[in-house]
This record gives structure tokens, C-alpha cells and sequence, in this order.
């Protein structure tokens, strides 16, 4: 489907009816990254409307020459929302540079959003002044990387922290997948703006509504200290540091991934009382 947002076609997937989920990827993949590791959830849940876009210059969204900031894709995420389920109240869920989204649309529509899930969020825009783990390996298949192609296995191995056949499979259909149809030059322009013109985590008042943060003891890419920082905005946060997971946590981990996610969405559902369920 798609919703014209801006003069940009947003392109997005709807799946079941109930609550909507917002569900935002990270830069330079596509909404597959989000379903591959949120649709297996929702096998025994319903109630739920889950909803996948694919950002501006990502996937089937192309890029326009007006947007030119993590501000205009935050508006873009805005008024998509507003389009596609306008005055409803809904959740989040942001990996990555979805989750620094994310916390821009909690600022914008806090008294709709009824909770929210960060998977390795990106917390600095500024990659200088991340707190980073050192790059490190804990799996590795030497005979694995060497049966891909040469810049697929250096796409896969320096990113991931377990390198085994799994964890393989799942990055080219989740992540590369998307990341090959990207548009460069547009997402190039971006990277220079890839912070917001505003502090993200200052908020008016705590969110009171449930939270859970996932993150990798080894991820070099976001780190899982800084998260720690922001944890004192949601009182009913739930904050994780998975060891044996880098900025892949979702997949690296994705047995705890389920499991925290599914009690996260427990805890939405207790926390609203059944209102609209």
C-alpha cells in the first residue's frame, strides 16, 4: 500500500486489526528488517494492527530533494500517522535509527503513544561521541564466510557478532535485502543531517507508559551504554544488555528478543486495562 505523505509515496504493509503498532527500521534497510523479527510474535496474538513503512530513500519510499534532515524524516513519520491512523492511540516499536525516531514521534504525540520498544536504538547522532564497546567476534565460521560472495561475507561479518548460518540467512533477507535497494546519494544527504535540530530525550514530563530498551553487550555500532542514560524518561521501562549480541540484537538473540517483546506487549495490554482491546 501506500499513503502520499509530503509529495513522497510511503510505501507500507498492514497486518491484523486491533492497536496499531508503528514500526520503524533503521537507515538504510527496509520495513523487512521489522517484519522479520516482529511478525513471528503476533503468531498467537491478535488485537494487534501492525503497520511497517519503509522511510524516505529506504525500500519502496523513494528519497525527495525536500527532505534533507533527520527533522523532515521525523515529519514525513509525523504525518504518515496522522494519514493512516489519524487520532488513534498506538505503540512503537524503532530499531536503531527507527528507535531515535521513535523518541521524536513520542515527543510529537506523547498523549496518543501507549507504549514503546527501542531494539539497539540509536541514543547520539553523532557517532564521535558514542560510548562504544570494542569490535568483537564470538562466533565465527571462517568456512561460512568464505562460500559468499566477497562483499556480502564483509557486509555480514562486520556487522555480526555471532557469524553462523542462521544469523547469516537472516541478514540477507531482513537487512540486505533492503540495504541493496536504498538509494545512496539520497541517504549520503542525509548522513550529514542525521541528527535532530533538537534534544530528542528532553521531555516535559516522564513517559508513563511501558517500555522496554534491547541492547547488545558487543554492539560497536549504537553501544548499550548510552541507552542506560534515558532510562529515567520511563518509569515502566524495561532496560536489556544482551551478551552475545552486537547491533543485530534482534536476531543474534532472538529467542530473548521474542520473549521481552512479548512481555513488553503484556504489559501494554494489563496498563490500558483493556480499553481497546
Amino acid at each position: 500500500m501506500e499513503s502520499m505523505i509530503r509529495d513522497i509515496p510511503v510505501y507500507y504493509e498492514s497486518y491484523g486489526t486491533g492497536t496499531p503498532i508503528i514500526m520503524l527500521h533503521g537507515f538504510g534497510p527496509d520495513h523487512r528488517l521489522m517484519k522479520g523479527c516482529m511478525e513471528p510474535i503476533f503468531t498467537w496474538r491478535s488485537v494487534w494492527q501492525r503497520i511497517y513503512l519503509d522511510l524516505p530513500g529506504m525500500g519502496r519510499t523513494p528519497g525527495k530533494e525536500h527532505i534533507k534532515s533527520a527533522d523532515d524524516i521525523l515529519d514525513v513519520v509525523i504525518d504518515f500517522i496522522d494519514a493512516v491512523i489519524p487520532g488513534q492511540p498506538f505503540l512503537l516499536v524503532g530499531e536503531s535509527y527507527g528507535g531515535y525516531l521513535s523518541r521524536g514521534v513520542l515527543q510529537r504525540k506523547f498523549d496518543q503513544v501507549e507504549g514503546m520498544a527501542l531494539i539497539a536504538p540509536g541514543i547520539i547522532a553523532d557517532r564521535s561521541r558514542r560510548d562504544l564497546p570494542p569490535r568483537t567476534v564470538i562466533v565465527e565460521d571462517p568456512q561460512l564466510l568464505a562460500s559468499l560472495d566477497p562483499t556480502d561475507a564483509e557486509e555480514f561479518s562486520s556487522m555480526s557478532v555471532v557469524q553462523d548460518e542462521y544469523n547469516w540467512e537472516r541478514f540477507r533477507d531482513e537487512i540486505l535485502s533492503g540495504a541493496r535497494v536504498g538509494d545512496e546519494a539520497f541517504l549520503e544527504k542525509i548522513q550529514q543531517h542525521y541528527g535532530y535540530s533538537f534534544d530528542v530525550d528532553s521531555l516535559s514530563r516522564p513517559f508513563s507508559g511501558p517500555v522496554v530498551i534491547l541492547t547488545g553487550r558487543q554492539d560497536h555500532v549504537v553501544g548499550y551504554r548510552d541507552a542506560w542514560r534515558i532510562l529515567e524518561n520511563y518509569p515502566r521501562g524495561t532496560f536489556a544488555v544482551l551478551d552475545r549480541a552486537g547491533h543485530n540484537v534482534h536476531i543474534e538473540q532472538s529467542r530473548i528478543f521474542d520473549a521481552l517483546i512479548g512481555e513488553w506487549l503484556d504489559r501494554v495490554q494489563e496498563s490500558v486495562r483493556g480499553n481497546y482491546l
